[in-house]
C-alpha cells in the first residue's frame, strides 16, 4: 500500500505459516500507510497467489528469506521488516546474516523451536494439534475450522474476518516446519546492528507470552506483550493495540 512521498522508511510485512499476505490487508497496510509509512506485504512462494506451489514441500526458511529479499530489492528504499510467527523466524534468519534497517518480530516462535509449543498444545488440546499437523486446505470443514479457531483468534473475532481467513488457509512446507523445529541451531543473537522490536499477544495460545519473552531475551531486548489479542493479532477486533505499539518504535528509527 504505497503512500505519497514520505521521509519514513517503507515497511515490508511477512506473513506466518499456513496463510498468505492477505492477513495484513484488512487493517495494517492502510493504517501504516495513512501515517506515512509506505506499507507492502508479500505472499511467500507457494502461498496465496504466488508461484511455486508445486515445489512447496521442498521449500525451507532460506528459500522464504530469498523471497523477502527479492521483494525488498524492488522497493525504492531498504524496508523495515515486520514478520509474524513463521514470518518472524524468517526475519530473524535475515538479520542474522546481514544488517537491515530495522525489524519487528510479532508473536515469534521461541529459540527452542516448535517442540515446546507442540508439547503444550498436545497437552491442552490434542485434537487441535492433530488437525494442524494434518491440515488439508481442500477439506476445511466446519469442525476443522472450529477446532483451530481458539488457537488463532479471540472469542469475539469478527465473523467476516473468520470467513475471509478460511479462504486464505493453505498447506505449509514440511521442510519449513522442520527448520522451525531446529531453529535454535541457526538463530543467533548477533544482529549486525539491526534495530529490533519483539512484540507478543497476551492471549496467544500458540506463541505464548513466555515464548515471546524468551525470544526477546535471546536477542538482548525487552518484549512488549499487548493484552487482549490472540495469535492473529493483525486481524483481531482490537488490532490497533498492536499497531499502536509498533508505530512509536518505528518512529525511533533513523530516516
Amino acid at each position: 500500500m504505497p503512500t505519497p512521498r514520505s521521509r519514513r522508511p517503507p515497511l515490508l510485512f511477512v506473513h506466518g505459516g499456513y496463510t498468505d499476505g492477505w492477513c495484513w490487508v484488512p487493517h495494517f497496510l492502510d493504517w501504516f500507510a495513512a501515517r506515512g509509512w509506505p506499507a507492502h506485504a508479500l505472499s511467500l512462494r507457494g502461498h496465496g497467489g504466488s508461484a511455486g506451489a508445486e515445489l512447496l514441500f521442498a521449500s525451507g526458511l532460506d528459500d522464504y528469506a530469498a523471497d523477502v529479499e527479492r521483494v525488498a530489492g524492488t522497493l525504492a528504499e531498504p524496508p523495515v521488516l515486520i514478520g509474524h510467527s513463521m514470518g518472524a523466524a524468517i526475519v530473524e534468519r535475515m538479520i542474522a546474516i546481514h544488517p537491515h534497517r530495522g525489524a519487528v518480530l510479532l508473536a515469534p516462535v521461541p529459540p527452542t523451536g516448535l517442540a515446546g509449543i507442540a508439547a503444550r498444545l498436545a497437552f491442552e488440546r490434542p485434537d487441535a494439534l492433530a488437525r494442524m499437523a494434518s491440515l488439508d486446505p481442500a477439506r476445511l470443514t466446519d469442525d476443522v475450522l472450529a477446532a483451530l479457531r481458539p488457537f488463532y483468534f479471540s472469542d469475539d473475532a469478527e465473523p467476516s474476518i473468520l470467513a475471509a481467513m478460511s479462504s486464505h488457509i493453505g498447506a505449509e512446507s514440511p521442510r519449513a516446519i522442520l527448520d522451525l523445529s531446529l531453529r535454535l541451531h541457526w538463530v543467533k543473537p548477533e544482529r549486525n546492528g539491526t534495530p529490533l522490536a519483539v512484540i507478543g499477544a497476551g492471549s496467544d495460545r500458540i506463541c505464548a507470552p513466555a515464548d515471546v519473552r524468551a525470544t526477546a531475551r535471546h536477542h538482548g531486548v525487552e518484549a512488549t506483550i499487548v493484552p487482549g489479542l490472540a495469535h492473529m493479532l493483525m486481524l483481531e477486533p482490537a488490532w490497533e493495540r498492536a499497531a499502536e505499539v509498533i508505530a512509536p518504535w518505528l518512529g525511533t528509527l533513523r530516516a
